[in-house]
C-alpha cells in the first residue's frame, strides 16, 4: 500500500518548506501512518536530516511527557540543516499543545515536526492552546473514488477513462461496464484502505466489522462515553437518517437521554471523522431557513457495516441516500467542507447542496436516485432569491451510472 500516493501527500510535501508545523489528522485507519512513511522516504531521498519516532513507544512517550525538549535525545543535530521530525500519534501525550508549542517557539524553522493523530476530537481536547500561526491542519479521510481505483486496480488508464468521461455527455467509453462494477463496489464496501484492497466480499466485511468493533470502541473508550449502547443506537439511527436533518431534541427524548449527552455523542462522531453535520446555507433570507443540519458519512462502508447491509444498490431500500451520502463525500474532497451546505425553507423546500465560491455566486446541486423525481418548480424560490447561484440536478439512473459520477 505504501507505493500508491493520496491525493493529500502531494500537499504536504509542499508544505515541508514551511515554518508551521504539520498536523495530520483522521479516523483510524485512513493511512496516517503510511503518508508518514512516504514522507520519511520523500525526505530521505533528497537527502535530508529526517527522524521518525512513535509514541505508542511507551519509552519515548514517557521521556516526551517529561519535558518536549527531550526529543533531542532521539534525534541527532546537525549545525546548519533543518530537521524533520515525524511523530506518529502526538495525542499519546499528555499535552500536545505544550510539547509542539515549546518546540515551535524556541526551535523553528531549524526543526520542523510533522505529527500525526487519530482524530480531530483528541487534537481538539488535548490542544489547550491554540497554536495559531504555528501549525497547519490536515484532515485525512477514507478513500474518494478516485483513489479507490487507484488502490483496487492499480491501472491508471481507467482514471483517464473516467477522467474522459467526466468531461463530456457524449463520450462513449469501452470501460464503461467495468467502472460501474467499481462504482457499486465502492458504494457498497467504502473507502478504508485495507477494505479496498481486501480480495474477497466476505474479508471486506470482516475488515468493516473489525473498525466496527475494536476501533471504534477505542473512539468510545478514549472519548470517555459513559453509556456505550445508547452511543451505538445513536450511530445506528443516524445511519438510517443519512441525508436527513438532525433533530437532537427528538433524538434525546427516542434515547432517553439529555440533549447535552447527545449533543456530546454527535461531536464525538464528528471529530473521530465519522460523520459530518451539513449546515444549512443562510443568504439575505435567513428567517425561512431551517436551522438543523443534515447527517452524512465519511465513508459508506462503515455505514452500511452499521447497518449490516451490503445488498446491491438498485435493491437497497435506502439507495436514494446512499447516492446523496456519495454525492456529498465527492463535493467534499472537491470543494471542502467549509464551503458545502444545504438549503431549506419552512414550507419544505429544500434543494440537497449549495456550494458557495465567491459572494453571492456559487453552485446549488440537487441529488436524485432517479431524475423522474426531479420536479424545478420546487426550486423556483433559490433560483428568484439567488440569481448567483447556478442550479443543476444529478440523477443515477438516467442514462447510464456514470452520468452521476462524470457531473460531480
Amino acid at each position: 500500500m505504501i507505493d500508491f500516493e493520496r491525493k493529500l501527500f502531494a500537499n504536504l510535501a509542499n508544505h515541508l518548506k514551511d515554518k508551521e508545523f504539520t498536523i495530520i489528522s483522521g479516523a483510524r485507519q485512513t493511512g496516517k501512518t503510511t503518508l508518514l512513511n512516504q514522507l520519511l522516504k520523500y525526505l530521505q531521498d533528497r537527502q535530508e536530516s529526517v527522524f521518525y519516532l512513535t509514541l505508542e513507544d511507551p519509552a519515548i512517550l514517557s521521556r516526551f511527557n517529561q519535558h518536549p525538549e527531550n526529543l533531542f535525545e532521539f534525534i541527532i543535530r546537525t549545525p546548519e540543516k533543518r530537521q524533520f521530525v515525524l511523530l506518529d500519534e502526538v495525542q499519546y501525550l499528555n499535552d500536545p499543545s505544550n510539547f509542539l508549542k515549546l518546540l515551535y517557539d524556541k526551535y523553528s524553522p531549524d526543526l520542523k515536526v510533522i505529527a500525526t493523530g487519530s482524530s480531530a476530537f483528541y487534537i481538539d481536547r488535548k490542544f489547550k492552546d491554540s497554536l495559531a500561526g504555528r501549525k497547519r491542519l490536515f484532515e485525512l479521510y477514507t478513500l474518494d473514488f478516485d483513489e479507490y481505483l487507484k488502490f483496487r486496480t492499480g491501472n491508471e488508464n481507467l482514471q483517464k477513462e473516467l477522467d474522459q468521461i467526466r468531461s463530456t455527455n457524449k463520450y462513449i467509453s469501452s470501460k464503461r461496464k467495468v467502472l460501474e462494477s467499481h462504482f457499486n463496489e465502492y458504494l457498497t464496501y467504502g473507502g478504508y484502505p485495507a477494505v479496498v484492497l481486501a480480495g474477497t466480499a466476505e474479508k471486506k466485511k470482516e475488515i468493516l466489522k473489525e473498525l466496527m468493533g475494536s476501533y471504534l470502541k477505542r473512539d468510545i473508550a478514549e472519548s470517555n462515553i459513559q453509556d456505550q449502547e445508547k452511543f451505538y443506537r445513536l450511530l445506528l439511527m443516524l445511519s438510517h437518517q443519512a441525508g436527513s436533518m438532525v433533530n437532537v431534541n427528538e433524538l434525546s427524548r427516542t434515547l432517553k437521554l439529555s440533549v447535552t449527552a447527545v449533543e456530546n455523542y454527535l461531536y464525538v462522531l464528528r471529530k473521530c471523522f465519522h460523520v459530518h453535520l451539513l449546515t444549512p446555507f443562510y443568504g439575505n433570507i435567513r428567517k425561512e431557513l431551517t436551522k438543523m443540519p443534515k447527517v452524512y458519512f465519511h465513508d459508506l462502508g462503515f455505514r452500511n457495516s452499521i447497518m449490516n447491509l451490503f445488498s446491491p444498490l438498485t435493491q437497497r431500500p435506502d439507495k436514494g441516500s446512499l447516492i446523496e451520502n456519495y454525492a456529498f463525500i465527492r463535493l467534499r474532497e472537491k470543494y471542502g467542507t467549509d464551503n458545502l451546505h444545504y438549503w431549506r425553507t419552512a414550507d419544505g423546500n429544500e434543494i440537497d447542496f449549495i456550494v458557495t465560491e465567491t459572494e453571492g455566486k456559487g453552485k446549488a446541486i440537487e441529488i436524485k436516485f432517479d431524475e423522474e423525481k426531479f420536479n424545478p418548480a420546487r426550486y423556483l424560490k433559490f433560483i428568484t432569491g439567488y440569481p448567483g447561484y447556478s442550479l443543476t440536478y444529478r440523477a443515477f439512473q438516467s442514462i447510464n451510472n456514470l452520468n452521476f459520477i462524470m457531473a460531480l
